[in-house]
């Protein structure tokens, strides 16, 4: 089992930055895949990012590209979402999660309770 915790989410204007980050407990994370996900009022979960499992390989959605960047930190079992110009239409849940990693929600195993991310226009 693998237990994650996100935290960094707030309120922010638009142009403005945050920083994500997700704590694992239970297993190395370096053993999985991992993801960012986010979830608006009334929309499906959509991919923002993802890592392999060997953290050299990172994906990240068109809307997001060039905006914000995934890292992994090893020695602490963590990885961190950057996000910087951020949008309006970037409001959502921010979930982390686990497992074999990519594009889809199905192919993780493990989630977090996710952290609320509004930005002001």
């Amino acid at each position: 089992q693998v237990q994650l915790v996100e935290s960094g989410g707030g309120l922010v204007q638009a142009g403005g930055s945050l920083r994500l980050s997700c704590a694992a407990s239970g297993r190395n994370l370096s053993n999985y895949g991992m993801g960012w996900l986010r979830q608006a009022p009334g929309k499906e979960r959509e991919f923002v990012a993802a890592s392999a499992w060997s953290g050299d390989t990172i994906y990240y959605a068109d809307s997001v590209k060039g905006r914000f960047t995934f890292s992994r930190e090893a020695a602490k079992n963590m990885a961190h979402l950057q996000m910087n110009s951020l949008k309006p239409e970037d409001t959502a849940v921010y979930y982390c999660a686990a497992g074999y990693g990519g594009y889809d929600a199905k192919m993780y195993d493990y989630w977090g309770q996710g952290t609320q991310v509004t930005v002001s226009s």
